[in-house]
């Protein structure tokens, strides 16, 4: 009730300040339009600005307006715009790792960058605050690091700033499964001389569910300052706050079994899709707290400096129900918990880039100089009820799943209670504990050869230091410190067959990842050296017509090489050997068009050929359980009316499509969730001081599911209205 009222309240002062002139400066919606779905220039892709025709990197960026006429309020719900992005697991808001995840290229990824720094959400991220979603393709350590990044991909959000027009906007939604939201974007300079500007984002969603039980409650609050003081100085100070209550979405984790023999397909089970198979009170809060400061300096014609400092922190109390099949029956299933008590993760990151532009013999150079410094101190407690019911003799027995009458609203927050204060006095927590460090410089150099060809070198030189906080033998191998440094490479070559129109790239581009201690076969514990991911990757862009038509078509070749795999031996069942190897390549075809007057679209296809190809003998040539679907495609189309008397009013279509994603993959047996097909609508008319709209999502009331090793069923036909007053 307090974060509801307290939405209201800025409702209510911003409509104190709506009675004041609108002073934006008039743009045709055309030229609006255009600028809106065409393919941006990134900043942050190579820590400096470059156009896209020119970038040997693959990336996709999607425009704050395109969410904004699909009525997307969620970081994640942009995701369905991405070509090659499979959502894999909604945010849960467990501190440290409780943000959402998708896949990218064959490999798990998730939000962790904003405006190219540290800014980890592990609850729901709304998109107020969102200018565009940016989504880099491949191995990107050398920039990066390897905290923040995947082997497929790096997400960054790209947020809106502080201008010096006096603005915004209030909006009001309400649909289906009891939603309802209320935003607010109020822009303002604080200063007659505008040298000072203040902009707030801030929103609170309610969302229900279409089963028996679950819910979210999210509340986002975003101020954000910035002061000029003179033409070459820029400060900017940013603060995020995202707070959830939800009782979580449901998860079915598949073990291995004889079932396995029976079935092998979600839809084998026959689920009540409907049915939560929960009771009420399971609930956990989340929440996420970040700060950020930025200095930038033209310290000269063609040399730029910027400082940046984030922090990070998270936490999280309350229950994680999941449920899971295992054993020999196919019918039934277990019920447990993964709960939190006061878990923590906080992280701190300061970056010094220094960026140049200048010529050397004739030649162009464009150079970043950067230092990069990370700490992530993990104290995060996880407590355990495997096993929710019990037979007599103590051991953990299934329930049924097809019994009627069956009461599973038995599994709930009290009884689950009962459970964790019966076992007191000999819980065994799993605790994460412990501090890293990640010390590094980088430099990249993109250099123009001729007007047509540019070569990007560049090069990590990476230190990492962990103190592990467990207890045990203080000179024990798994317990000293590790320091250990890596050097990641990146090299890029483009070149323009048509200057600013058609180019043809090539890229070899690094990432690795520092690992734990393992045991060898006679138990000794080793110091692995870091795991790395090397892509080799081509293929051609376009940008024509003015830009109003541009496309990416590429090939990439991913080998992650030092991977550590299961040898058990009989002296140490649990015994790895550094030397496993996988290899993930594919295709990616990205289109984005303003084909004519109003009409545009989105188009996007992908496919990957992912597989261990040194490993355990029983996932030898598989693809792993984790790297989704082979075969995605996404498209939005949209149409809108630029003048006559229907000016304004527009309407759109999207889905998105994926094919079978095996999140079992073994000798033992196979369990895959099925291909889907789903496709969206909106529809809006946008007027100068008002705009409304509505979506309809999943159209066609599909059963399906999204899964990272699990099953999550996905929401039914849904449908949100919105309206909102512009100032």
């Amino acid at each position: 009730m307090k974060k509801a009222l307290l939405c209201a309240s800025l409702l209510g002062s911003v409509l104190v300040f709506a009675q004041e002139k609108d002073s934006l400066k008039s743009k045709s919606i055309n030229e609006v339009i255009i600028n809106t779905y065409i393919k941006k220039d990134s900043n942050y892709s190579n820590k400096m600005p470059l156009k896209g025709i020119e970038n040997p990197q693959v990336y996709s960026s999607i425009d704050k307006t395109i969410l904004e006429n699909q009525g997307v309020y969620t970081v994640d719900d942009a995701f369905k715009n991405i070509t090659g992005l499979q959502p894999m697991w909604g945010a849960n808001g467990r501190a440290g790792d409780g943000g959402a995840y998708v896949n990218l290229r064959g490999f798990v990824a998730a939000n962790s960058l904003r405006n190219g720094v540290l800014g980890a959400v592990t609850g729901t991220i709304d998109a107020i605050n969102l200018e565009k979603v940016e989504v880099l393709k491949g191995p990107s350590g050398t920039l990066f690091g390897s905290l923040l990044t995947s082997y497929g991909g790096v997400i960054n959000r790209v947020t809106k700033k502080p201008n010096e027009v006096f603005g915004g906007f209030v909006n009001l939604s309400g649909g289906s499964y009891d939603t309802y939201r209320a935003a607010v974007d109020i822009n303002t300079p604080l200063t007659k001389d505008k040298k000072l500007l203040f902009r707030l984002n801030s929103a609170y969603t309610h969302e229900g569910t279409f089963q028996t039980e679950g819910y979210k409650k999210n509340l986002a609050i975003a101020p954000s300052i910035t002061y000029n003081p003179t033409d070459r100085l820029n400060i900017n100070f940013d603060m995020e706050l995202f707070d959830m209550k939800s009782m979580g979405d449901q998860t079915f984790f598949m073990y291995s079994g004889n079932y396995l023999k029976k079935v092998n397909n979600i839809r084998d089970l026959n689920l009540d899709y409907k049915n939560s198979y929960l009771g009420k009170g399971l609930t956990n809060t989340g929440r996420s707290i970040n700060f950020f400061g930025q200095v930038n300096y033209k310290i000269s014609n063609t040399i730029t400096s910027s400082t940046n400092f984030s922090t990070s922190s998270s936490y999280s109390d309350g229950f994680m129900p999941y449920l899971y099949f295992s054993g020999d029956d196919p019918s039934s299933m277990y019920r447990s918990d993964q709960s939190t008590r006061d878990s923590r993760k906080r992280s701190l990151n300061f970056q010094q880039n220094f960026n140049g532009d200048f010529r050397i013999g004739g030649l162009r150079n464009r150079v970043v100089l950067g230092f990069d410094y990370l700490r992530v101190n993990n104290n995060q407690n996880f407590y355990d009820v495997n096993g929710f019911d019990r037979a007599p003799d103590g051991t953990s027995i299934p329930v049924p799943l097809h019994q009627p009458g069956f009461d599973y609203t038995n599994f709930n927050g009290p009884a689950l209670q009962a459970k964790y204060n019966a076992m007191a006095d000999n819980e065994t927590p799993y605790l994460v504990k412990g501090i890293q460090d990640n010390y590094a410089v980088y430099l990249s150099n993109v250099l123009n050869v001729t007007d047509n060809l540019n070569v990007l070198m560049a090069l990590r030189v990476d230190n990492f230091i962990n103190k592990p906080g467990v207890t045990g033998a203080a000179d024990s191998e798994a317990n000293k410190k590790l320091n250990q440094t890596f050097f990641s490479p990146k090299l890029g070559i483009v070149y323009e067959v048509v200057k600013d129109k058609v180019s043809f790239f090539g890229n070899y581009q690094n990432s690795f990842k520092n690992l734990n201690y393992y045991t060898d076969a006679t138990g000794t514990a080793k110091t692995p050296v870091p795991e790395q991911a090397n892509q080799m990757e081509g293929g051609i862009k376009t940008s024509l017509l003015n830009g109003k038509i541009s496309s990416t078509l590429s090939y990439y070749n991913i080998k992650v090489k030092d991977v550590l795999r299961s040898m058990p031996s009989p002296g140490n069942p649990n015994a790895q050997v550094q030397d496993g190897t996988i290899v993930s390549k594919g295709m990616e075809l990205e289109v984005n068009a303003y084909l004519v007057k109003g009409f545009t679209a989105v188009v996007g296809f992908s496919y990957n050929d992912s597989k261990y190809t040194k490993a355990d003998k029983s996932v030898l040539d598989r693809r792993p359980n984790t790297s989704g679907s082979p075969y995605l495609g996404n498209f939005y189309t949209s149409y809108q009316f630029l003048d006559g008397k229907l000016k304004g009013l527009g309407f759109g279509i999207g889905g998105n499509y994926a094919s079978e994603n095996k999140i079992y993959n073994a000798e033992d047996g196979v369990f895959s969730l099925p291909s889907y097909f789903v496709l969206n609508a909106n529809v809006y008319y946008d007027a100068k001081k008002f705009r409304i709209g509505i979506k309809v999502d999943n159209l066609t009331n599909q059963h399906y599911w999204i899964g990272y090793t699990t099953a999550n069923p996905q929401r039914l036909l849904n449908a949100v209205g919105s309206i909102s007053y512009k100032f």
